[in-house]
């Protein structure tokens, strides 16, 4: 999918949902394929909704490094793979027990809970021979990217947080121990999806990955803090998940620790600082810098 001026960004997004849609139900088995329970809960979890933003930065990143199509689509495939399987998990009830994601029923409500674990455990592996059948990438190269992969949904990214944010209820954080365990549970694979989309392309040198790696750092940041904002001043219908958990759980949040007008200006920081971490690669980063935009300033 090549980036030109010419392609507004809604239409650019659309354009990539869509295409992701149509990759990643080819990279899951046939719903009819034995088993036939799993591989149907696998497709209803992971298609068919979704603002996908996720696959949204891998595709952007890969615009500032050329990365190709083909590998573009596989490894955003395989970052939302892991992101959906931790929402079934997530909502899951030894976990943060909710019944409704992206407006529909969750997946153990829709099924079962050992549906719905296996969904989870399935999900993951499949994201991972998903990326690996990436073809003509360098075999160092698609080892990095595994490994990046892997590092970002593990214990020290994605579950790392999970944990912490699970120990964490009732209790009283810092704003700086918040951050820290947000920087794992959602910003590891926000930051995976940036990295996996720029060395999908040619090398990037030193200075231009630290812009990066701040630019995720921000927009990891700010994701949490909007979806903090909107937990406590959204509906149900609006999110497709169920409004004002955080605080029925309660769980420290963005809101509690600082305060609804505070945690606003903080999105608003973290976005200009995003914008500000891409000055050097110019235009190439243009979706970056709307993609950041669309993370601070979503209704849902």
């Amino acid at each position: 999918m090549s980036e030109t001026t010419s392609v507004t960004f809604g239409d650019w997004m659309a354009g990539v949902q869509g295409t992701m849609e149509a990759d990643m139900s080819a990279y899951l088995p046939a719903a009819t394929a034995i088993p036939a329970k799993l591989h149907e809960a696998m497709r209803y979890a992971l298609l068919g909704g979704g603002k996908r933003v996720r696959p949204l930065l891998v595709y952007a990143a890969g615009a500032v490094s050329g990365g190709a199509a083909q590998t573009l689509s596989r490894a955003a495939s395989a970052v939302e793979m892991i992101h959906a399987y931790s929402l079934v998990h997530d909502d899951m009830p030894c976990m943060d027990d909710d019944d409704l994601r992206r407006g529909k029923a969750t997946v153990h409500v829709a099924y079962d809970e050992a549906t719905a674990l296996l969904v989870g455990d399935a999900l993951q592996s499949q994201a991972f021979a998903v990326l690996a059948g990436a073809e003509g990438v360098p075999p160092a190269r698609l080892v990095a990217m595994l490994r990046v992969l892997a590092e970002a949904a593990g214990s020290s990214g994605m579950c790392g947080g999970q944990a912490i944010d699970l120990d964490s209820v009732g209790l009283s954080l810092t704003r700086e121990q918040l951050e820290r365990m947000h920087q794992l549970k959602t910003g590891a694979l926000l930051r995976a999806s940036v990295l996996l989309g720029a060395m999908a392309g040619k090398d990037l040198d030193a200075a231009e990955l630290q812009a990066l790696h701040d630019y995720s750092r921000a927009i990891g940041l700010a994701f949490q803090v909007v979806d903090d904002v909107l937990d406590a001043t959204a509906d149900s219908a609006t999110l497709g998940k169920t409004a004002g958990k955080d605080a029925a759980d309660n769980k420290p949040t963005y809101v509690s620790i600082l305060g609804l007008e505070a945690s606003v200006a903080l999105a608003e920081r973290l976005r200009r600082d995003a914008h500000a971490a891409l000055d050097a690669f110019g235009d190439g980063a243009q979706r970056l810098r709307e993609l950041a935009d669309l993370i601070v300033q979503r209704k849902a």
